[in-house]
């Protein structure tokens, strides 16, 4: 096919764009996937670090303040 170099140009342009948008979504999904590791570190850390009661665990007297 022949093309005119106003069409290649318009065409080159138009590659370099879907470059750059393509660039721009990989570095969003880059960033989204680092957040989503950082809380599901934290949400581990979290069930690492509970305290669980049992129930055979005496219960405390409550003190009325007044």
């Amino acid at each position: 096919m022949n093309r005119s170099p106003d069409e290649m140009e318009g065409l080159e342009k138009l590659l370099e764009s879907l470059i750059l948008m393509v660039g721009r979504t990989n570095e969003k999904i880059d960033g989204l996937q680092k957040r989503v590791h950082q809380l599901e570190r934290a949400a581990k850390e979290q069930q690492e670090q509970r305290v669980y009661r049992f129930v055979a665990e005496p219960n405390r007297k409550k003190v009325k303040r007044v």
